[in-house]
């Protein structure tokens, strides 16, 4: 398939190229990062209320935004799925001082 530039577009290219079948659905995690737990709690809030499986963890993986949020969406892999999913995340999490931080997901073959 063809994939836009970008890094959306790369990790597509890079799970196709290790034979993952892009046909299939699975839950794909979209990390979305937060200064403070409480702005991280209302993301997970507002997305568990939509009904989506989200979590907070304190990772420190990024000193100025060491709270980490996950959340899942079963989904086909595509890039105008992936794009459109992370802007709703954004929108959302921008409010609260947040930004996405990137997604991922199991092969399927």
């Amino acid at each position: 398939m063809n994939f836009p530039d970008g890094a959306n577009g790369d990790a597509l290219r890079r799970l196709e190229a290790q034979g993952d079948d892009l046909s299939k659905s699975r839950d794909i995690e979209f990390t979305v990062v937060f200064a403070n737990e409480d702005a991280a709690r209302q993301f997970v809030n507002h997305f568990s209320t939509l009904g989506y499986p989200a979590s907070a963890e304190f990772t420190q993986t990024d000193r100025d935004y060491p709270w980490d949020v996950i959340v899942v969406k079963r989904m086909l892999p595509s890039h105008g799925e992936i794009g459109a999913f992370e802007g709703t995340l954004q929108s959302v999490a921008a409010r609260l001082g947040g930004h996405n931080d990137g997604w991922g997901c199991f092969s399927e073959h």
